[in-house]
């Protein structure tokens, strides 16, 4: 908690005195004539929504997925715990709120998420509206998916949206602990394909459980503040990283030697999604690889690539995460690292890894709720996805329904 002589004062900078239109959750269209910067904000943030799922293909290199990427197998997932947790929680809810909990398997709404605010209708149940002990039933389903560590981040970002909302006033009814809303979707089964997704401020989680497995991409994770702290790890392992090129390479992997916003034409340098690509509503992004690739690394700079990538995969139980890093090293030759900003201490920079099984962004920001102009090391986001067509987990959906069901 902000001690009474700091509470408005964060590393120099304050709570914003633009009024943000944002009222539980959502975008609040009453508020919108507050002026062009407002206006040209709140639509950076909406996402390009789906009209059905069938317009899924995936982000790629060039528009066509590659093939034989992902395959079915068992990773030891504990498919009757998460099954459980997941009754558990819709049969303590009301009928009001078990008819918003749950949605098919293959409902286009698993596309309609955004780290900012509601630019769309809401879907699933707001935790915020259900008592301790519904929420606490919630909050198990997400712990019994994840690692211990993935859940230490998550409870983190929560809490730290609450705290941003304590530091700028105004904002009690959309900067919460519990604004977030939860969607099963599918029905909970030891055998059958479902999921859930968890959707909110700095925190977007989808989940897709087939067999033994599990897939939690589109992932978004951040915090406008303390993110020198919940992020240390990636911060330390990407500065290593970066330590141990050579000019050359440094050459190829850094694109801009600085974030400032006079440093970087006008769409590396937008308020709400900075450098990132591959946010709400571009689950087809075509996204050509750029950087420096791994086949030009050594062993122990390849150790470093792998050591970059980690942290990313924390949130992953302990049979998928092992499984998914070992997937992701047979192709670092082909993973790609671009790089803008500096990377001393205390530079704010922005860096994308990207191969043809994950693609991650990491990115400082300037304020939102905070009033500094420039991006800022304690304001992090954080992107991971699955390309070639398995963010959702529908490659894997597609192969289940092909070999269980052939259809």
């Amino acid at each position: 908690m902000p001690s009474d002589d700091d509470r408005t004062v964060y590393r120099g900078a304050r709570p914003s005195p633009v009024r943000r239109p944002f009222r539980r959750g959502h975008i609040d269209a009453s508020m919108m004539p507050l002026g062009p910067e407002v206006f040209a904000a709140v639509s950076e943030a909406a996402p390009v929504l789906h009209t059905s799922a069938q317009s899924f293909v995936g982000i790629t290199e060039d528009g066509v997925p590659r093939p034989d990427l992902f395959g079915l197998r068992d990773e030891g997932l504990s498919t009757a715990v998460i099954a459980g947790a997941a009754r558990a929680w819709l049969d303590c809810l009301d009928a009001d709120h078990r008819r918003k909990a749950v949605l098919s398997v293959e409902a286009v709404e698993w596309q309609h998420w955004i780290n900012a605010f509601l630019t769309f209708p809401e879907h699933g149940v707001l935790l915020d509206e259900l008592g301790a002990d519904r929420r606490g039933l919630a909050m198990d389903l997400v712990r019994a998916t994840v690692s211990a560590a993935g859940m230490d981040d998550i409870r983190t970002a929560m809490r730290l949206n609450a705290r941003l909302g304590e530091l700028c006033a105004g904002y009690e009814d959309t900067l919460k602990e519990y604004m977030y809303w939860l969607t099963i979707f599918g029905e909970p089964s030891e055998t059958e394909p479902w999921g859930w997704q968890l959707m909110g401020h700095h925190l977007d989680l989808n989940c897709l459980i087939v067999g033994g497995q599990v897939v939690l991409t589109p992932s978004f994770l951040g915090t406008e503040f303390d993110g020198h702290e919940l992020f240390a790890e990636h911060i330390k392992a990407a500065v290593r990283f970066m330590d141990a090129l050579n000019g050359a390479q440094r050459d190829r992997a850094v694109a801009y030697r600085s974030i400032r916003n006079a440093d970087l034409p006008p769409h590396l340098a937008g308020p709400i999604n900075g450098r990132h690509v591959a946010g709400a509503g571009q689950d087809n992004l075509v996204l050509p690889y750029e950087g420096l690739s791994g086949d030009s690394l050594d062993r122990e700079q390849r150790t470093l690539l792998h050591n970059l990538i980690r942290p990313y995969l924390r949130v992953l139980p302990d049979g998928s995460r092992l499984a998914r890093q070992a997937e992701i090293d047979r192709h670092l030759d082909v993973t790609h690292v671009l790089w803008m900003g500096g990377w001393g201490d205390g530079e704010p920079f922005y860096y994308r890894v990207h191969s043809p099984i994950i693609l991650i962004e990491y990115d400082n920001h300037s304020g939102v709720f905070l009033d500094n102009p420039e991006p800022q090391p304690y304001h992090v986001h954080t992107i991971v996805r699955t390309p070639n067509g398995n963010d959702y987990g529908k490659n894997l959906l597609a192969r289940h329904y092909a070999t269980a069901h052939h259809r």
